[in-house]
């Protein structure tokens, strides 16, 4: 006499797509600290005072690309 549970409500096609803009716009930041950090690897030094930042730039990424996982998965 097992029930199986209730499905629960399907989100709305204008929060899945707000949810990609978001995390697209999140991705930026990463891609921007990619560019800089490949462009001062091909110079003579690597100025390290900007690890910190760049390492936050790919976490916001990362954010990104979790927020875009979680809206293309169908609940």
């Amino acid at each position: 006499m097992s029930e199986t549970p209730p499905l629960p409500p399907s989100r709305s096609g204008y929060v899945t797509a707000l949810m990609v803009m978001f995390g697209v716009i999140l991705l930026l930041p990463g891609i921007c600290a990619l560019i800089f950090a490949f462009d001062q690897t091909q110079s003579s030094h690597f100025d390290t005072r900007f690890t910190p930042i760049l390492a936050l730039a790919l976490l916001v990424a990362f954010a990104g690309v979790m927020l875009i996982r979680a809206a293309r998965k169908r609940p």
